[in-house]
């Protein structure tokens, strides 16, 4: 019983030195414990306080940046208003000379027709009306042939712009004259505006294609002469192929010119004269009609001759 006894007294001392030694490392460990967590909370305080060290440093460096940002934009503006400044300067320097040049010329114009008004007489110089029969353009005939003729007319009579408009307004008749209404008052006294407004409504290049259709249908009608043939295919030519070389508008002529010939054998002939040019082919065809014709009445007096008998022929020589 003894022994037992002993045993559960070393047991129980040993039982309270474990509790003691269990209760001394908790202890340690919560010592342990809150020593970590206490240089943990330092380190993180540390961090904080550099991380917003650092937040306020770049934020002060972005603002110093908009401020050089900001001086630099104040600059380049300042500098934009002194080069719009010097160049308005410049422009409105340029406008002043050039108001000075205009007024400069206007004045010398206006000297130069004084200056005219006041020559003395002279049969050579005068103004003199116009000795031509007064042209009309009612647009129903070619508009280039007549803005030549007028053209040629103004020329002969020393007519200004002033004068051609003038005269051009006064020529007008029917649908050209219709052209008029679409041209702004304070313009009908300058030239190039009529001239063009009267190209635009009937000049002859919107009709190319009709008159190049017309050529080559082209033909030679019953009693016209080819003189005649010859003279119209020119003026077609004239009118379908104005843009041409002269070598190729000859050669063209000539072709239209072969083709629209009535009588097969004269067209035949002259077309294998091989003509380069209208006025060789037109005078072709003119000596070969004549031999064609000279030769058909030798035959014709012959045949009479050896009717009534005579058995004689003759060769007959026209000129």
């Amino acid at each position: 019983m003894a022994e037992n006894a002993d045993l559960l007294a070393l047991l129980a001392k040993m039982k309270k030195s474990m509790e003691k030694g269990q209760e001394e490392m908790r202890k340690g460990q919560e010592e342990m414990k809150n020593q970590i967590q206490s240089h943990v909370e330092s380190k993180v305080g540390e961090i904080k306080d550099h991380v917003n060290s650092c937040i306020e440093k770049i934020e002060e460096d972005v603002q110093s940046v908009k401020r050089e940002i900001g001086e630099v934009k104040g600059e380049v503006e300042r500098k934009i208003e002194e080069v719009e400044d010097k160049v308005q300067g410049k422009i409105e320097e340029v406008k002043e000379k050039v108001h000075v040049k205009i007024g400069d010329l206007e004045k010398r114009l206006s000297e130069l027709e004084d200056r005219t008004i006041n020559f003395p007489a002279n049969p050579d110089l005068t103004y003199s009306r116009p000795t031509v029969k007064s042209l009309t353009f009612d647009g129903q005939t070619s508009w280039t042939v007549f803005k030549t003729q007028f053209d040629v007319v103004s020329s002969a009579n020393g007519w200004n712009n002033h004068v051609k408009a003038s005269q051009l307004v006064a020529s007008l008749r029917g649908l050209a004259a219709e052209v008029l209404q679409g041209i702004p008052s304070d313009k009908l006294t300058d030239l190039t505006t009529i001239e063009n407004a009267l190209e635009a409504r009937f000049g002859d290049s919107h009709f190319t294609q009709f008159y190049r259709t017309e050529l080559k249908t082209r033909r030679q009608k019953p009693g016209e002469s080819l003189q005649v043939l010859a003279a119209d295919v020119e003026r077609l030519m004239s009118l379908a192929y104005a843009e041409c070389p002269q070598d190729i508008r000859d050669s063209l002529a000539a072709q239209y010119f072969v083709d629209a010939i009535r009588d097969e054998d004269t067209q035949h002939a002259t077309m294998l004269m091989d003509a380069k040019d209208l006025k060789s082919a037109l005078a072709y065809s003119m000596k070969y009609k004549a031999a064609k014709t000279v030769s058909k009445t030798s035959r014709n007096v012959r045949s009479i001759e050896v009717e009534d008998g005579t058995g004689k022929e003759k060769d007959e020589k026209f000129d």
